[in-house]
């Protein structure tokens, strides 16, 4: 951290706090908590873990259909998940575009503040008790691109920054490490991001093997045929 010295209003003299390490589009880092951890930290302490896709936002919520649960129990066919309003510490809900698919790691709501709801804004509301609220304080979520997951997915990456320098990661390694058959050492070598070098010689590599098939086919001989 580094302190910068500010003047208010008369003779008043203070100091700011800016978290180094935090991102410039860093998400949560103005809400005031601490940092609770990267994803592999934080999963195991929520209530529900799943892999879903966003059918729509309504107001500071998401709708989810949930695709895979990867801990925690759910059966129904949809998961309502509330997002940030007023000063919870949680993302803003247009930040999980219709569509878009993801890994939350989530609370389930018990109890209601005493101003968790106005009825002059129903779309803006703490949330429904029995529904699920995604915080920003850690790596409690991932976003998902076909079978592979980004996002602050392991102790190191940068807090409060849901976008970093990495390599995807399969979400069955994910879902392995919230079984316990995958280690948190090996999603750190996963995630760890790949030379320019190597990302050219894994594309070179499978263009030479696509340019094999035709090569194969003509020199495979059929069974019983003698080889020419």
């Amino acid at each position: 951290m580094r302190w910068l010295p500010c003047i208010a209003v008369g003779l008043l003299i203070c100091s700011v706090v800016i978290p180094t390490d935090a991102q410039p589009d860093a998400t949560g880092a103005d809400c005031g908590c601490l940092w609770q951890g990267s994803f592999s930290e934080v999963a195991a302490t929520t209530d529900l873990v799943l892999l879903g896709e966003v059918q729509r936002v309504k107001g500071n919520a998401v709708d989810l259909k949930p695709e895979r649960v990867l801990m925690g129990q759910f059966w129904l066919d949809s998961v309502r998940v509330w997002m940030h309003t007023r000063n919870y510490c949680r993302p803003p809900a247009e930040e999980f575009p219709d569509g878009s698919r993801w890994i939350m790691a989530l609370a389930q709501i018990h109890e209601l503040p005493e101003d968790g709801f106005n009825p002059s804004t129903p779309n803006q509301s703490y949330g429904r008790p029995y529904d699920y609220a995604l915080s920003s304080c850690g790596g409690y979520w991932l976003k998902v691109n076909g079978n592979t997951v980004v996002g602050n997915l392991v102790p190191g990456m940068p807090r409060f920054y849901h976008q970093p320098d990495m390599s995807p990661v399969l979400i069955d390694l994910i879902d392995g490490y919230l079984q316990g058959t995958v280690s948190e050492a090996a999603l750190i070598e996963a995630s760890r991001e790949r030379p320019n070098e190597v990302n050219k010689l894994i594309l070179d590599t499978r263009s030479f093997l696509r340019g094999q098939d035709k090569w194969l086919e003509e020199e495979t001989p059929t069974p019983g045929k003698p080889r020419k």
